[in-house]
């Protein structure tokens, strides 16, 4: 256990992006912990918040359904806040390029919003904020560790990248508490199955449960890593509760990389059947591809003592159970 769960009882904890994929899943997990959680969501349409995620806790939390660009709504809610958990923003990469201006005020512009707002009224809060892979672009060298050069290749990797720098700006120059976590391909329940232009893990996981043919684009070599949300749940909590991650930047990753290939495999086999084939890349997906890419976590490990602990195999097993049984809330 990287982390006192003792820590989280009674501290007054925010959430950003609270009705999403990874902020819902976080929420639930300091409940439990005893946490005094505040969820702050604009429950933007297409970018993964959903009421359901959260309507069986409503009572146990509180709700302010704000934008974080509202700079006087923000600074009542950051005040008194011991910790910051800041997983609001969009995370598609193709509608990064079809809409670059939203995405600059989702990624950019909202997260200086938060950050002055804890430099005014909540100095002393610790800010984790989660970045992503995609920042790195094309790897020139695998696995890719924090040294590895940022070179993104589409709009919402630069926008990761611009506002990654503006909390460590923050944190070198005004002395806020901040860690920065690059996320690979998270899964796992609650996330958004309605299309396949945020992430390519989910809409693989909806086509094989309704056992359509799914579609592999090239030939499914890549490599990947993936990551169960409850393992990156606990790397949150382990960067929020220890001071060793101050100032720092860390990789996430999964147990093992996998060919593309080889993780619908393994889907399918959870799913109980099905087929796949391989397609070339659409224009628009081909153009952002970063090709194989998994990650190096050993700094994490080694400060932090955080590594996955759900394989592939049984993190599927997972999400395909659960999205069975509440597939009307998502399909």
């Amino acid at each position: 256990m990287p982390f006192v769960e003792e820590a989280f009882d009674g501290v007054p904890v925010l959430v950003t992006g609270g009705y999403g994929f990874i902020g819902s899943n976080l929420v639930r997990r300091l409940v439990r912990l005893g946490a005094k959680v505040t969820v702050v969501d604009a429950l933007v349409p297409n970018t993964g918040a959903n009421r359901f995620n959260l309507a069986d806790l409503e009572e146990h939390i509180a709700v302010h359904v704000v934008n974080m660009i509202d700079e006087d709504a923000m600074r009542e809610l950051v005040r008194g806040r011991t910790l910051v958990f800041n997983l609001a923003g969009h995370v598609s990469h193709v509608y990064s390029m079809c809409d670059p201006y939203a995405d600059l005020m989702m990624n950019c512009h909202a997260q200086l919003g938060l950050l002055e707002a804890c430099r005014k009224h909540a100095p002393g809060a610790k800010i984790v904020f989660t970045a992503t892979r995609q920042q790195y672009g094309r790897p020139e060298y695998l696995p890719v560790d924090e040294r590895h050069p940022l070179r993104p290749i589409d709009i919402n990797g630069i926008h990761k990248v611009a506002a990654e720098a503006y909390y460590l700006l923050y944190g070198r120059l005004y002395g806020i508490h901040v860690t920065s976590l690059r996320l690979t391909n998270t899964y796992g329940p609650g996330q958004l199955m309605g299309n396949g232009r945020h992430a390519f893990v989910p809409w693989l996981i909806r086509l094989a449960i309704d056992d359509q043919q799914l579609q592999i684009f090239g030939d499914g070599q890549q490599m990947r890593d993936f990551t169960y949300v409850d393992d990156v749940v606990e790397a949150l909590l382990a960067a929020a509760y220890r001071p060793e991650s101050d100032g720092e930047v860390f990789n996430l990753g999964g147990e093992r990389p996998y060919s593309i290939r080889e993780f619908v495999d393994i889907l399918l086999g959870v799913v109980g059947g099905g087929s796949y084939t391989c397609v070339p890349f659409p224009e628009d997906r081909g153009r952002i591809d970063i090709g194989s890419y998994y990650a190096d976590f050993s700094k994490i490990k080694s400060v932090l003592d955080w590594q996955p602990a759900v394989p592939l195999a049984e993190g599927l097993r997972r999400t395909v159970e659960y999205y069975r049984r509440y597939r009307n809330h998502y399909w």
